[in-house]
């Protein structure tokens, strides 16, 4: 099996350019602020946002078969085209494995494939830099793109207007509540108890009117954010 991070890298278009963004692309681009350079909750926190995310994905995209009783999952079906996500893909068994083991397997591997994806997309710039003079790294910049304005109106209206979302919107405002970074997000997301509470409303699948005909995605979301962050965070995360 492959491993997620042999995903796109940069220089390699056919996969990224015309693509939707992924859910485990929004999460990151959003936890990304410009004008620092960084990603809100780097480290375990972001390995188990980004595992989440690329669960929710496959199983949005019926890739993947999630069971509500025993929350374990399965691969089902052919393998996604899109690379990124099939690199997670192939870490799902045939036979069903907890939800909160594969989040963690996929998640520790899918930073580099989906920052690479984003520099690959122009949403994020990679910039040559030299550690102490003489070690090759790089630092984070902007890029040239709207993708993440676009992604960030619609979310901080839900969280801090209280205005109805919709599906994909209020799927990505669960995945950032869960992760513990909202509050690190207040330069973009002003920090407040009532953001506080919809970001939870949101991860216990109480999305309002616009998305509540999208049950199976609700019902999706709930189960991932419910497993994979509940008892995965609560090791080094603040209790709420």
């Amino acid at each position: 099996m492959t491993d997620p991070t042999s995903g796109p890298r940069p220089g390699n278009t056919d996969d990224a350019r015309g693509a939707d963004v992924t859910l485990p692309e929004a999460v990151m681009l959003l936890l990304f602020d410009p004008r620092t350079g960084t990603i809100a909750g780097e480290g375990q926190s972001l390995m188990y946002t980004l595992g989440g995310a690329m669960l929710t994905e496959l199983a949005v995209r019926k890739h993947i078969e999630l069971d509500d009783k025993n929350r374990r999952v399965r691969a089902v079906g052919h393998a996604p085209e899109d690379l990124l996500l099939r690199g997670a893909w192939e870490r799902v068994p045939e036979t069903a494995t907890g939800i909160r083991a594969l989040a963690i397997d996929i998640g520790v591997r899918s930073r580099e494939s989906t920052l690479d994806r984003l520099v690959v997309r122009g949403d994020i710039r990679k910039e040559p830099r030299r550690l102490l003079g003489f070690i090759p790294t790089h630092a984070l910049k902007g890029g040239d793109t709207d993708t993440r304005d676009r992604l960030l109106r619609p979310v901080r209206s839900a969280l801090v207007d209280g205005v109805d979302p919709d599906a994909r919107t209020a799927t990505l405002a669960a995945l950032l509540s869960a992760s513990k970074n909202l509050a690190a997000m207040h330069a973009d997301i002003p920090w407040s108890g009532e953001v506080y509470t919809r970001g939870k409303k949101f991860e216990r699948g109480d999305w309002g009117a616009k998305a509540a005909s999208d049950i199976i995605l609700s019902t999706l979301v709930v189960q991932v954010v419910g497993t994979a962050f509940a008892t995965a965070l609560a090791t080094f995360a603040q209790p709420d």
